[in-house]
Protein backbone atom coordinates (compact mmCIF):
# COMPACT_ATOMS: atom_id res chain seq x y z
CA UNK A 1 0.00 0.00 0.00
CA UNK A 2 1.34 3.68 -0.88
CA UNK A 3 2.33 5.72 1.63
CA UNK A 4 0.67 9.25 0.55
CA UNK A 5 1.72 13.21 1.25
CA UNK A 6 -0.45 15.90 -0.23
CA UNK A 7 1.31 19.55 0.15
CA UNK A 8 -0.72 22.19 -0.02
CA UNK A 9 0.04 25.80 -0.35
CA UNK A 10 -0.33 29.35 -2.06
CA UNK A 11 1.35 30.15 -5.58
CA UNK A 12 4.65 31.05 -4.55
CA UNK A 13 4.64 29.31 -1.20
CA UNK A 14 7.01 26.85 -1.04
CA UNK A 15 5.17 23.83 -1.18
CA UNK A 16 7.10 22.16 -4.06
CA UNK A 17 10.52 22.31 -2.80
CA UNK A 18 8.78 21.29 0.35
CA UNK A 19 7.18 17.99 -1.50
CA UNK A 20 11.00 17.38 -3.20
CA UNK A 21 12.58 17.39 0.18
CA UNK A 22 10.24 14.56 0.89
CA UNK A 23 11.40 12.23 -1.79
CA UNK A 24 14.23 10.16 -1.94
CA UNK A 25 15.63 8.23 -4.76
CA UNK A 26 14.65 6.52 -7.03
CA UNK A 27 11.88 8.71 -7.94
CA UNK A 28 9.84 9.67 -10.60
CA UNK A 29 8.03 13.40 -11.18
CA UNK A 30 4.67 13.39 -12.97
CA UNK A 31 3.86 16.48 -14.15
CA UNK A 32 0.48 17.57 -14.82
CA UNK A 33 1.53 20.79 -16.57
CA UNK A 34 1.67 21.90 -20.25
CA UNK A 35 3.87 24.76 -21.82
CA UNK A 36 0.72 26.14 -23.30
CA UNK A 37 3.10 29.64 -23.52
CA UNK A 38 6.20 30.97 -22.97
CA UNK A 39 5.62 31.76 -19.19
CA UNK A 40 4.33 28.22 -18.46
CA UNK A 41 7.43 26.73 -20.55
CA UNK A 42 9.94 29.27 -18.29
CA UNK A 43 8.03 27.64 -15.08
CA UNK A 44 8.76 24.44 -15.91
CA UNK A 45 12.08 24.54 -17.16
CA UNK A 46 12.97 26.35 -13.90
CA UNK A 47 11.17 23.51 -11.84
CA UNK A 48 13.42 20.87 -14.10
CA UNK A 49 16.60 22.73 -13.37
CA UNK A 50 15.29 22.32 -9.20
CA UNK A 51 15.01 18.64 -9.49
CA UNK A 52 18.92 17.68 -10.65
CA UNK A 53 19.16 14.57 -12.82
CA UNK A 54 18.44 11.76 -10.99
CA UNK A 55 14.64 11.58 -11.73
CA UNK A 56 12.68 10.12 -13.90
CA UNK A 57 10.41 12.32 -15.77
CA UNK A 58 6.99 11.66 -17.15
CA UNK A 59 4.46 14.41 -18.27
CA UNK A 60 0.46 13.55 -18.23
CA UNK A 61 -1.83 16.19 -18.26
CA UNK A 62 -4.53 14.27 -18.20
CA UNK A 63 -4.59 10.51 -17.05
CA UNK A 64 -3.13 10.95 -13.43
CA UNK A 65 -4.65 7.79 -12.27
CA UNK A 66 -3.45 5.54 -14.89
CA UNK A 67 0.35 6.93 -14.94
CA UNK A 68 0.37 6.26 -11.03
CA UNK A 69 -0.31 2.87 -11.86
CA UNK A 70 2.19 2.74 -14.07
CA UNK A 71 5.31 4.45 -12.31
CA UNK A 72 4.43 3.16 -9.06
CA UNK A 73 6.28 0.56 -7.36
CA UNK A 74 7.56 -0.88 -3.95
CA UNK A 75 10.27 1.32 -3.17
CA UNK A 76 10.21 4.24 -5.81
CA UNK A 77 8.73 7.48 -5.19
CA UNK A 78 6.47 9.32 -7.08
CA UNK A 79 5.78 12.86 -6.98
CA UNK A 80 2.99 14.62 -8.81
CA UNK A 81 3.14 18.30 -9.39
CA UNK A 82 1.04 19.48 -9.68
CA UNK A 83 -2.83 18.38 -9.03
CA UNK A 84 -4.21 22.27 -9.26
CA UNK A 85 -3.26 22.02 -13.05
CA UNK A 86 -4.41 18.24 -13.85
CA UNK A 87 -8.31 19.94 -12.64
CA UNK A 88 -7.24 22.56 -14.95
CA UNK A 89 -6.87 20.28 -17.56
CA UNK A 90 -9.37 18.16 -16.73
CA UNK A 91 -12.00 20.84 -16.66
CA UNK A 92 -10.87 22.21 -19.93
CA UNK A 93 -11.40 18.29 -22.14
CA UNK A 94 -14.92 18.91 -20.25
CA UNK A 95 -14.31 15.66 -18.23
CA UNK A 96 -15.76 15.24 -14.90
CA UNK A 97 -13.52 16.56 -11.91
CA UNK A 98 -15.26 15.16 -9.08
CA UNK A 99 -15.39 11.26 -10.61
CA UNK A 100 -11.72 11.50 -11.99
CA UNK A 101 -10.97 12.86 -7.82
CA UNK A 102 -13.21 9.72 -6.64
CA UNK A 103 -11.65 7.13 -9.03
CA UNK A 104 -7.62 8.44 -8.00
CA UNK A 105 -8.65 8.58 -4.40
CA UNK A 106 -10.05 4.99 -5.35
CA UNK A 107 -6.97 3.64 -6.19
CA UNK A 108 -3.86 5.04 -4.20
CA UNK A 109 -4.61 2.50 -1.36
CA UNK A 110 -3.82 -0.55 -4.05
CA UNK A 111 -0.76 1.59 -5.17
CA UNK A 112 2.53 0.37 -3.68
CA UNK A 113 5.87 2.70 -2.87
CA UNK A 114 5.09 6.59 -1.61
CA UNK A 115 3.33 9.19 -3.78
CA UNK A 116 3.53 13.01 -2.53
CA UNK A 117 1.39 14.83 -4.19
CA UNK A 118 1.39 18.85 -4.38
CA UNK A 119 -1.66 21.26 -4.74
CA UNK A 120 -2.83 25.07 -4.60
CA UNK A 121 -4.90 25.76 -2.02
CA UNK A 122 -7.13 28.42 -3.83
CA UNK A 123 -9.93 29.04 -1.22
CA UNK A 124 -8.59 31.45 1.06
CA UNK A 125 -9.01 34.41 -1.17
CA UNK A 126 -11.43 36.53 -2.02
CA UNK A 127 -14.61 34.75 -4.21
CA UNK A 128 -14.08 34.95 -7.96
CA UNK A 129 -15.90 37.08 -10.11
CA UNK A 130 -16.98 35.38 -12.68
CA UNK A 131 -18.90 31.35 -12.85
CA UNK A 132 -16.02 29.28 -14.32
CA UNK A 133 -13.55 30.70 -11.73
CA UNK A 134 -15.92 30.15 -8.72
CA UNK A 135 -16.30 26.34 -10.23
CA UNK A 136 -12.84 26.08 -10.20
CA UNK A 137 -12.03 27.19 -6.96
CA UNK A 138 -15.34 25.23 -5.92
CA UNK A 139 -13.98 21.77 -7.75
CA UNK A 140 -9.99 22.81 -6.29
CA UNK A 141 -11.47 22.46 -2.45
CA UNK A 142 -13.39 19.70 -3.14
CA UNK A 143 -10.24 17.23 -4.98
CA UNK A 144 -7.81 18.47 -2.44
CA UNK A 145 -10.24 17.24 0.64
CA UNK A 146 -11.06 13.78 -1.32
CA UNK A 147 -7.07 13.69 -1.22
CA UNK A 148 -6.54 14.81 1.97
CA UNK A 149 -9.42 11.64 3.18
CA UNK A 150 -6.57 9.11 2.06
CA UNK A 151 -3.32 10.70 2.68
CA UNK A 152 -1.45 9.33 5.24
CA UNK A 153 0.18 12.95 5.61
CA UNK A 154 -0.79 16.49 4.70
CA UNK A 155 0.91 19.45 5.06
CA UNK A 156 -0.25 23.42 4.50
CA UNK A 157 3.28 25.43 3.40
CA UNK A 158 3.16 29.39 4.07
CA UNK A 159 6.41 31.33 3.58
CA UNK A 160 8.12 28.26 2.88
CA UNK A 161 7.61 27.55 6.24
CA UNK A 162 5.58 23.60 6.60
CA UNK A 163 2.59 23.17 9.15
CA UNK A 164 1.71 19.37 9.55
CA UNK A 165 -2.09 19.28 9.31
CA UNK A 166 -2.32 15.13 9.53
CA UNK A 167 0.50 12.60 10.11
CA UNK A 168 -0.86 9.01 10.00
CA UNK A 169 1.97 6.52 11.12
Amino acid sequence: MARVALILGGARSGKSARALALTRPPRVFLATAQALDEEMAARIAAHRAERGPDWTVVEEPLELTRALAAHAAEGRCVLVDCLTLWLSNLMAAGRDPEAEAAALAAALPALPGEIVFVSNEVGMGLAPMNALGRAFRDAQGRLNQTIAAVADRVEFVAAGLPLTLKDRP
